[in-house]
């Protein structure tokens, strides 16, 4: 049985972006950061997304800028398979993408029970928030950043539930970031 993790960067006021979507503020070029990134990229994993940040991530990650910037992580991006969900979205063109239109939870719920790496989902904050909501996070990886922005997109917007979590892990990084990663009790 596969699990699903959340693996979002936040500020210190816990936006995962500010109020005009901008994320900019989250990507900071240090090699010990760079290293860990690219460590995790090293797996396998079933990437999953909104349309939003799919719609990103498929601009960002096949260019060449991408490519030469941070080679293992675009290597693992363009490769792993991608579920995006979404009603809007007409096709999806990215490497290995899957498109799926209709219920998303129970997708979730499908894929979870299937074999095979874990999903991954990033950013995505509308997508967190429901399957938060239906209690399907078998764990949330936040990388806790050092800026304030005052407003922005939560990830848990509209979650009523109060899931309990234990902590697992958590590292702190010279360039001020702070990994903490919690599991559902």
């Amino acid at each position: 049985m596969r699990s699903l993790v959340v693996f979002n960067q936040v500020s210190l006021d816990g936006y995962i972006a500010d109020a005009k979507g901008d994320m900019s503020w989250a990507h900071k070029q240090d090699d010990e950061w760079n290293t860990f990134v690219a460590g995790n990229a090293k797996g396998d994993a079933v990437l999953v997304f909104g349309r939003v940040t799919y719609e990103m991530m498929a601009r960002w990650w096949p260019t060449p800028q991408a490519i030469q910037s941070m080679p293992t992580v675009a290597d693992a991006m363009n490769r792993f398979p991608k579920v995006v969900f979404s009603r809007t979205l007409d096709h999806a063109s990215w490497n290995n993408t899957r498109l799926v239109k209709g219920d998303m939870l129970a997708e979730i719920r499908k894929l979870k029970r299937e074999s095979g790496p874990d999903l991954l989902i990033f950013g995505s904050g509308t997508v967190v928030s429901q399957l938060t909501q239906a209690g399907l996070i078998d764990e949330y990886q936040i990388v806790v950043n050092p800026v304030i922005l005052g407003a922005g997109k939560s990830m848990f917007a509209g979650v009523t539930e109060k899931p309990v979590m234990k902590q697992t892990k958590t590292r702190a990084f010279g360039n001020g970031n702070v990994f903490l990663c919690y599991q559902k009790m």
